[in-house]
């Protein structure tokens, strides 16, 4: 495998440079006075972003785009063999790293890399350790997966040793990372278009924990199914959090203020308390700041600046955001796109006055909602009214013979009514008439859902 020098930098092509986490690390090697390029599909505010940067983007993919002078070419596990560019780069022999390949190696770069994996949730806790760090004044580099507004974006380049990214399972990508403290919040059936089974997703978090190195830390939820398949043979200490108490770090104690946020009471293996209040709602956000919590504390930050970022951390773009205010309707977006998701985005908006509660969902994937398809009908039964839109097909196209139309059959037989529209425009024709004072809608899914809220907002 091509090895980066980080002493010498060189030039580097993103093929696709404008997803979240590509723009990303051509940010950073901007930094590091590496000369960056590369291409997408169409102008966006990340790519937009990059060339107020100095970076040059082509839009449209073409094998003239690469200059003679390119040293390496970057590709996401979206880029298709056919594509132009790769091809243009196979054909001329430049050396070629995937994506994660990347990031794996700019971890190497720091003494301290931390990375966060699991089925749910790595966004929501990358970020709260994050504010965490930057509370402490610890000048991290961070790379999340989606935007976070108090760094004005997805990235920030630091000047310590302290680097934190997401660690994906999906195509193993996670498997090419070199973390020093790996966390696994969750392992559950997703991605089943690359994945066996759930056995081969557990195969694969097993050996992303066997990454790490013994002088450094695996911080693991509790609450997993016999983790001692996942920890077996590890040769770094392994470090657990929950709402047992004969984990390392166990919540008890969980009240919500009047606004539905939550406080708990920590304690630690040694017998050590420490109360924690969070300005975002839900109780699974609990066991994320235990997460963040575990990190820091490895970390060696100051307990009173744990709890202080804790607090300032308000949640990120598409993470039970809220959107606003239309004729007395709260309107809240979230990502969540897996039944577990769903399941914790509805309890905590059940925590929040409401008449009734509404969910506009946007299935992603059509494997994704074939597979889960029980699952997804009974998450989203917790909802007053169910509302569902298209499926967002993402990189798959329909071969499985599964519609929303099928989603909503399913909600039906389990004898909740639900409602079902082939466009968003009627989606928000029948919202407009039927919501009233008082009602809490979220739009919810990992595709272009949320216009229809920000639609509704703007009549």
């Amino acid at each position: 495998m091509y090895q980066i020098d980080f002493q010498n930098p060189i030039r580097i092509y993103f093929i696709g440079i404008g997803g979240i986490s590509m723009s990303g690390l051509a940010e950073i090697l901007l930094a590091e006075d590496f000369e960056v390029s590369g291409s997408d599909r169409e102008p966006t505010d990340l790519t937009r972003t990059l060339e107020e940067h100095g970076v040059r983007v082509f839009y449209g993919q073409r094998g003239e785009n690469l200059s003679d002078d390119i040293d390496l070419v970057v590709y996401t596990a979206a880029i298709k063999d056919d594509n132009p560019e790769l091809l243009a780069a196979k054909e001329r022999g430049i050396p070629m790293l995937t994506r994660a390949e990347l990031l794996g190696q700019m971890m190497k770069n720091y003494r301290l890399p931390v990375a966060v994996s699991g089925t749910h949730g790595k966004t929501t806790t990358t970020s709260m350790i994050s504010q965490i760090l930057l509370t402490a004044d610890a000048d991290p580099t961070l790379s999340i997966g989606g935007i976070y507004r108090p760094i004005g974006g997805n990235i920030k380049v630091g000047g310590s040793e302290i680097f934190v990214t997401e660690a994906c399972e999906y195509t193993d990508s996670f498997l090419s990372f070199f973390p020093k403290i790996g966390v696994i919040l969750n392992i559950e059936e997703d991605h089943l278009d690359y994945f066996k089974d759930l056995a081969h997703i557990r195969n694969s978090f097993h050996r992303f924990a066997k990454l790490l190195p013994a002088d450094g830390a695996l911080i693991l939820d509790g609450a997993i199914v016999n983790r001692g398949e996942i920890t077996e043979g590890l040769s770094c200490p392994v470090i657990t959090y929950g709402f047992s108490p004969d984990l390392d770090y166990c919540a008890s104690e969980i009240t919500h203020d009047e606004s539905g946020f939550p406080s708990f009471l920590l304690t630690g293996k040694d017998g050590r308390k420490r109360r924690f209040r969070l300005h975002v709602h839900g109780d699974h956000n609990i066991s994320n700041a235990m997460a963040a919590i575990a990190v820091a504390d490895r970390l060696h930050i100051p307990e009173e600046k744990i709890a202080e970022g804790l607090l300032a951390f308000a949640g990120t773009v598409r993470r039970f955001e809220y959107k606003g205010e239309v004729n007395g309707v709260t309107v809240i977006d979230d990502y969540a796109h897996h039944p577990t998701e769903i399941l914790a985005t509805l309890n905590a908006a059940s925590q929040c006055p409401h008449k009734r509660l509404w969910c506009v969902f946007q299935p992603h994937t059509y494997t994704r909602t074939k597979s889960l398809l029980n699952e997804f009908a009974n998450a989203l039964s917790l909802a007053d009214e169910i509302v569902l839109a298209d499926i967002y097909a993402a990189r798959e196209t329909d071969t499985l013979g599964i519609s929303s139309v099928t989603l909503q059959e399913e909600i039906k037989s389990l004898g909740h009514p639900c409602y079902y529209f082939p466009s968003f425009e009627e989606v928000e024709t029948f919202l407009h008439k039927n919501c009233t004072k008082g009602d809490l809608l979220i739009t919810m899914g990992a595709g272009d859902v949320v216009k229809i809220g920000e639609n509704l907002l703007q009549r």
